[in-house]
């Protein structure tokens, strides 16, 4: 399943650095507001040990690992719901991702400029998070003067949907961003179909330098983002775009030997990586063969069926059965057949809901 996080933030505070390091795309990167013109768009490998493992034991012709899409979207600054800087050419790109990954600048570098003349992570938060505010206001706004007419002639639907509208530009009037709103059910698959800004989830990145790293819990900005963080029920990861940008440069050992050295258990990847993954509800589930040992990216709380259809339409028309192990259990049996020969090797059906970790070879007939 294609999925997409957009990466957010004002000029200059380290995203697109953060993006080239993660995906190796190239791309540009310099010390002036929107030197990225086009949002670009990088696909990166999910990194999972437990692909490693399975295609240590059964030895496919090849591994294919699951993919996640990040874009790269131009700085946004005060005024963009209004067309300033590049405006909103560049709110409509986030209307297509699915997480935002809202990257603050917690540095000080004087050779860096920042828009606002001073490093203030809290100020900036709120500047971008008003424009999406102020930019779903203006689509509720628009759409609330074509339902009102069909509202006061008593249509059903009309009426619904109005009563969303209102509260939604009620909220927005008052700063509250579309995802702190409480609707019933009903109301969040209208509110969905809005494709709001503010619906989306947040995941905010706190960039710090290259020598705060290890101590970044210290850092008073880092400290800042959290505390606003915690009010938005939002996550917080820290990195540094800088220290990801050596990483990218390295392979297999050499980047295991560069973590170790600087005393990080894992890249800001995949930190970035597992949060979005966490923000997003999502898991993974594999296909091993002798053909192929594959991971496949799936919302939780899906039934077998439905998984099936990820990887084709007729897996999940002519589902029949899924035959099913925990990669722990496989991974502790060592082979498929010593899986089966314990026990551990279940046939479900069309209700089993597909857990982290299965490794599933589906039965369906078209």
């Amino acid at each position: 399943m294609a999925l997409t996080a957009g990466i957010v933030g004002l000029p200059n505070v380290g995203k697109s650095t953060l993006f080239n390091a993660i995906t190796q795309a190239g791309a540009e990167s310099a010390n002036y507001p929107f030197c990225t013109i086009d949002p670009n768009v990088g696909i990166v490998e999910v990194p999972d040990a437990r692909l490693d493992k399975l295609t240590e034991l059964v030895k496919p012709k090849k591994t294919i690992p699951t993919a996640f899409e990040f874009t790269d979207i131009a700085g946004i600054v005060k005024g963009a719901s209004k067309g300033e800087g590049l405006g909103n050419q560049f709110l409509s790109h986030i209307r297509q991702v699915d997480a935002i990954c809202h990257v603050v600048r917690c540095f000080v570098d004087e050779n860096i400029t920042h828009v606002s003349g001073q490093v203030d992570p809290i100020s900036d938060i709120e500047t971008i998070n008003l424009e999406l505010i102020l930019a779903d206001l203006e689509t509720v706004t628009k759409r609330l003067a074509r339902v009102e007419k069909l509202a006061r002639q008593r249509d059903k639907d009309a009426v619904a949907e109005y009563d969303v509208l209102v509260k939604l530009q009620e909220s927005f009037e008052e700063e509250i961003p579309a995802r702190a709103i409480e609707f019933t059910d009903d109301q969040q698959k209208l509110v969905k179909g809005l494709h709001l800004l503010t619906n989306k989830a947040v995941l905010y990145v706190a960039n710090v330098g290259e020598d705060e790293l290890l101590d970044a819990e210290e850092n008073p900005n880092v400290q800042k983002v959290r505390e606003f963080a915690a009010t938005d029920e939002a996550e917080v990861i820290v990195i540094s775009a800088k220290v990801e940008s050596e990483i990218a440069e390295l392979d297999g050992e050499e980047k295991e030997m560069f973590l170790e050295e600087l005393g990080i258990p894992e890249s800001g990847l995949d930190q970035l990586i597992k949060a979005t993954y966490h923000l997003l509800g999502l898991a993974t589930y594999f296909t091993a063969g002798e053909q192929e040992v594959r991971a496949w990216t799936f919302k939780k709380g899906i039934k077998a069926p439905q998984a099936a259809g990820i990887i084709h339409t007729d897996f999940e028309k002519g589902f029949i059965r899924a035959e099913t192990v925990s990669y722990d259990d496989l991974a502790e049996a060592g082979t498929m057949v010593a899986a089966k020969e314990k026990g551990r090797v279940r046939l479900e059906g069309k209700e089993y809901l597909v857990k982290d970790g299965d490794v599933m070879h589906f039965r369906f007939n078209v």
